[in-house]
């Protein structure tokens, strides 16, 4: 949930979901866990953030992550095995070359157990689809060295692994200033480097870089969409959520309530809550018509007996 607190309204909290388009693959990945014994805390909200940068931004990402194939299109994730388990995969991109590439992302450091799940999807996908299929992991974690392969029999299995935390991401915003600076057009594939920057390494707080990026996001020289922008916006909320403590993410939240996310939200909430009080004052007057106390009228509606006459004398 989002809480934001705008000025000019005393009193009034917009609180609004926000799904950031992920609600049905961290079902998914939660009822994945409940399967394999995991308790649903093992959800994590980086691996959400990187599938949405995947599903809205996929060719844009795999560029940056150095995969230089055209993306053909996005192909099926989830596959039923004849004894009727789901197995549930982050991202299946088909290539140009008509080979699958599988995306992977993992905030924790890279287990053996998941070396084997990949292995699995890769053989299940392969022998489901008659495709060969390569499976990338971006990995967020802190860890110094990831594990990327095994070896088990006669067979040896490796996975590339694309660290996050070897990228800057004080360069990544010294690049996007100089071209604000020149009023160059800014692009997704400017951006989206911009929007994984808190999970990168750097001397910047990480509270900078989302106050930051944010800033950027609504300077003049962007060609994206506005659907795109607020998509953007929303990802970069999400991990201010996840990485600032309660102090830094208020001084977010007040960046945001500045932004085109944050007025549509409140433009939302403010519309809910007009909605909510039309329906209240309805209820009461109702009960007032029909001979009810305002002490009764205010227990019925979950209101307090001093609200309940102001309406009523309105």
């Amino acid at each position: 949930m989002i809480t934001l607190r705008c000025r000019g309204f005393l009193a009034m909290e917009i609180r609004i979901e926000i799904v950031l388009l992920m609600a049905l693959e961290r079902n998914s990945y939660m009822e994945e866990n409940h399967r394999q014994g995991q308790p649903p805390g093992n959800y994590h909200l980086e691996d959400m953030v990187m599938k949405t940068a995947a599903q809205y931004f996929g060719t844009e990402l795999l560029q940056y992550l150095g995969i230089q194939q055209q993306v053909h299109y996005i192909a099926p994730t989830e596959l039923v095995q004849l004894e009727a388990r789901q197995m549930y995969q982050d991202f299946n991109y088909e290539l140009e070359d008509r080979s699958w590439l599988h995306l992977e992302f993992e905030s924790d450091p890279i287990r053996l157990a998941d070396l084997k799940r990949f292995r699995e999807y890769e053989a299940a996908t392969s022998r489901k689809y008659q495709v060969s299929v390569i499976t990338y992991v971006v990995c967020t974690a802190d860890a110094k060295k990831i594990r990327s392969e095994f070896t088990e029999g006669l067979n040896t299995y490796r996975i590339k692994v694309i660290r996050l935390k070897d990228a800057d991401a004080d360069q990544i915003f010294a690049a996007l200033q100089k071209k604000v600076s020149a009023s160059e057009m800014l692009k997704k594939e400017d951006l989206l480097p911009m929007l994984l920057s808190p999970l990168m390494g750097g001397t910047m707080r990480s509270k900078d870089r989302i106050k930051q990026a944010l800033g950027i996001l609504n300077e003049s020289v962007m060609k994206v969409e506005e659907e795109e922008l607020k998509k953007m916006q929303a990802v970069l909320y999400a991990l201010a959520d996840k990485l600032l403590d309660e102090m830094e993410l208020q001084d977010i939240k007040e960046v945001i309530a500045m932004t085109r996310l944050g007025q549509m939200l409140m433009e939302d909430g403010m519309e809910k809550g007009m909605e909510k009080g039309i329906d209240l004052a309805k209820k009461i007057f109702r009960l007032h018509e029909q001979g009810e106390t305002a002490e009764t009228i205010a227990k019925q509606c979950n209101t307090s007996e001093e609200n309940v006459r102001k309406i009523l004398e309105k």
